[in-house]
């Protein structure tokens, strides 16, 4: 049979060409385009790593700066409310010592207040024995027909002013 006689020079030619083109592809991708490759890819890895590390110590630097800025914050809340409580303090030793003088002025008032009340009740008084002496006078003459020493009527109403 002729067939299967060529067949081994068919198969032979094949063979070669496909050697030859995967030899070539071999050498001109597996060892010229790979390694180029591989290498970006490296490359990239690396510079991920070198961004994730940057990016941790980033964070490590904020974290530390936030808490350096919460522990000022604290500090300075903790001077503020020294500071109000000392003004609320200063405050309200002023307000006692306004206190304490208002009240004095007070005190110096309601004794005027009083010495005038004291003064008027008794200037009262003593036009209330002069009226009830000279009503008592007058009672007297036109009751009895006797006329009164005023000094005698004024000491009878002052005994019964006292007394009554």
């Amino acid at each position: 049979m002729p067939q299967i006689a060529q067949l081994s020079a068919t198969y032979a030619s094949q063979i070669f060409w496909v050697l030859l083109v995967f030899g070539f592809i071999f050498f001109v991708i597996g060892r010229g385009m790979v390694p180029k490759v591989m290498q970006t890819v490296e490359a990239r890895d690396k510079q991920i790593a070198d961004d994730l590390m940057a990016a941790e110590a980033a964070r490590k630097a904020a974290d530390a700066e936030e808490e350096a800025w919460r522990k000022r914050e604290n500090e300075n809340r903790a001077r503020a409310q020294a500071i109000i409580a000392s003004a609320k303090g200063e405050a309200a030793k002023a307000s006692e010592s306004r206190l304490v003088a208002v009240h004095a002025r007070l005190d110096a008032h309601l004794a005027e207040a009083e010495a005038r009340i004291a003064a008027a009740r008794d200037g009262a008084m003593a036009e209330i024995e002069t009226v009830a002496s000279e009503a008592a006078g007058d009672i007297v003459a036109r009751i009895a027909g006797v006329t009164v020493d005023e000094a005698a009527t004024r000491a009878a109403v002052k005994d019964v002013l006292a007394h009554g």
